[in-house]
């Protein structure tokens, strides 16, 4: 008798891990399908052939002391970014990134998710890149919503995040007792 109390038991507690499952899913259907296929867009960013993420190219110093001045060539770029991407758009940088190891300074500009790679001794451009991965990249996190609502914290992409960690973590415990909880009732 005992042992049929605990199979009914074990049964019940499988049907709510069920139903969790299900309704999870089903909730969260869309958002599971956009994390996984920008992931899969991320993963794939730097063999793209420059579609998603451009090569960094390369400079003709890759000594500091070579170097034009940062503010020189920050206004290059912004010269650049007004005669060849938009006239009126914000020169507001999302970052810099030098690349000292291939003489080279990147400009990424918050505007339309452009990049200006520019060689760090010359100041010649090398490369105007339309940042792809990166707008792939807030899609991914949720972040895209801050950067379009201009949320000064990241509010909505720790919401997002929160909810989508969760989640997994639920499909993760509710599906491997899905698995594992029939084989400990046939066993029992």
């Amino acid at each position: 008798m005992a042992e049929h109390k605990k199979r009914q038991q074990q049964a019940k507690v499988l049907r709510v891990f069920r139903k969790i499952h299900r309704t999870t899913g089903a909730l969260l259907f869309a958002f599971f399908f956009v994390v996984a296929a920008t992931g899969l867009l991320l993963g794939w960013k730097k063999h793209s052939g420059d579609l998603l993420l451009a090569k960094s190219r390369k400079g003709s110093s890759t000594e500091l002391k070579d170097w034009l001045p940062i503010d020189s060539l920050h206004k290059t770029a912004c010269g650049i970014f007004r005669d060849s991407i938009s006239a009126e758009g914000s020169l507001d940088l999302d970052r810099i990134d030098i690349r000292k190891d291939k003489g080279m300074v990147k400009f990424v500009f918050v505007s339309g998710f452009w990049g200006i790679q520019l060689d760090g001794a010359t100041g010649k451009l090398l490369n105007i890149e339309r940042r792809r991965s990166d707008f792939i990249e807030k899609v991914h996190d949720g972040s895209i919503l801050d950067h379009y609502f201009q949320t000064g914290n990241g509010q909505i992409k720790l919401f997002y995040t929160t909810v989508m960690g969760l989640a997994l973590l639920t499909f993760t415990v509710t599906g491997f007792w899905l698995w594992y909880g029939p084989k400990m009732m046939r066993k029992s």
